[in-house]
């Protein structure tokens, strides 16, 4: 674990060299609802499903909202259903937060590559070389690091392993985008987006599957899921597809190259700050109406990561940056976002323990039964979970402080 921070999350105050703290800010706010914010909400839903005996939908894993529901409880359980992946088409915030994540991930790729590239000077190949072996060391340990997520210390065969990942697919979409971007004019970037997208809506929509035909989109006549059958080694996360499966990755390139534009346009300084906040705002508006168009004949829909869906969360992420970047780099509130910041920082760190380094919940329990035992029942885990954000948040704090970074 280096002592120092590494170029894509470096603190700078000034954007056009340096880091934006709101790219931190938004990064650490998008990780905070899977590693405990959702589980939190849900507690507090579960609390008032109990207490107005209201019944879960098991098909779409939402509870119903009745008359019976104050306007507090209504939003408790509206957020806690936005805290759930759509089964199929359509779209939640929780959809939201794996591209958020990819989309950031590409803006600070610009501002990485380009100190890089700046630094050099006149050596350009030297720092090339640089970058390319940073991107592959990167790549390949975020492939391993998503199947050990997955679970392949708990060896069961190869056939019992899933292979695809979350950080697999955060590894390929950022490498191939950074190839494209290193490589090409951002004429031709811009040629490659519109290539992928459309490519890939061409793919799904004309290329035959065998059994089913062409242009089918449900969750096993797809031509994603038809190659994830095929070609996906190891065990598949839904049996008949993988959500981050081989084709949707494509498309998911498209996500990282919509954020490697943003940070090229943060880093100009022919906008001032409020303007490049306004700006991102109105893109963002741009790419919703853009989506909303196209999902009338390619539906928004994130296991199949649609070319609808890239451009619907990247307008989203646009709308989130644009307020996170005026309120804390163009208007210069900052302390309110330092939680988030903590956590920003070290997003890959958090997400690894979260998931099966550590168990965090057992933690809050021991730290904090006393207080959790004493509420009255249905509240017990709601406040496990605060108990849990307690902790992140004090590690993290801890960890920021000492400048402690898993640099990858």
């Amino acid at each position: 674990m280096p002592t120092t921070l590494p170029n894509h999350s470096s603190a700078n105050k000034n954007p056009a060299t340096g880091r934006l703290l709101s790219l931190d800010a938004l990064r650490g706010f998008d990780m905070f609802w899977i590693v405990c914010g959702e589980a939190i909400f849900h507690g507090i839903a579960s609390v008032i499903t109990q207490k107005h005996a209201l019944v879960q939908n098991i098909d779409d894993e939402q509870i119903a909202i009745n008359s019976t529901l104050t306007m507090t409880e209504r939003v408790f359980v509206g957020i806690s259903n936005q805290l759930r992946h759509t089964v199929w088409n359509g779209f939640t915030f929780y959809d939201l937060i794996f591209p958020l994540f990819i989309f950031i991930a590409g803006v600070s790729m610009y501002y990485s590559f380009n100190n890089q590239l700046e630094k050099a000077g006149a050596d350009q190949a030297t720092a090339r070389k640089h970058i390319y072996r940073s991107l592959i060391k990167r790549t390949l340990v975020l492939l391993f690091l998503g199947t050990v997520v997955n679970g392949l210390l708990e060896w069961k065969g190869f056939h019992e392993t899933r292979f695809a990942s979350v950080l697999g697919r955060i590894a390929l979409s950022c490498f191939f985008a950074a190839l494209i971007y290193l490589n090409t004019s951002f004429r031709k970037q811009i040629i490659w987006v519109a290539g992928l997208l459309l490519g890939y809506w061409i793919l799904m929509q004309w290329v035959l599957v065998p059994g089913y035909g062409a242009g089918v989109l449900t969750p096993e006549g797809n031509l994603a899921s038809y190659i994830d059958r095929l070609l996906l080694p190891g065990k598949l996360h839904r049996v008949i597809y993988d959500p981050e499966g081989w084709l949707s990755t494509i498309p998911a390139i498209g996500t990282a190259m919509l954020g490697m534009f943003t940070g090229r346009f943060l880093r100009d300084n022919r906008f001032a700050p409020q303007k490049k906040g306004w700006i991102l705002f109105l893109s963002g508006i741009l790419l919703l109406l853009l989506a909303l168009l196209w999902n009338l004949v390619f539906p928004i829909n994130k296991k199949l990561w649609t070319s609808s869906f890239v451009l619907y969360t990247g307008g989203w992420s646009l709308l989130l940056l644009s307020l996170f970047y005026t309120i804390i780099d163009a208007w210069g509130y900052k302390k309110w976002c330092m939680p988030f910041v903590w956590m920003g920082a070290n997003s890959i760190l958090i997400y690894m323990a979260t998931h099966g380094l550590v168990n965090f919940e057992h933690s809050s329990r021991f730290l904090f039964g006393g207080l959790i035992n004493q509420a009255p029942a249905p509240y017990n885990q709601a406040l496990v979970w605060t108990g849990v954000a307690l902790i992140q948040f004090s590690v993290l704090y801890f960890l920021y402080r000492k400048k402690w970074f898993l640099k990858l």
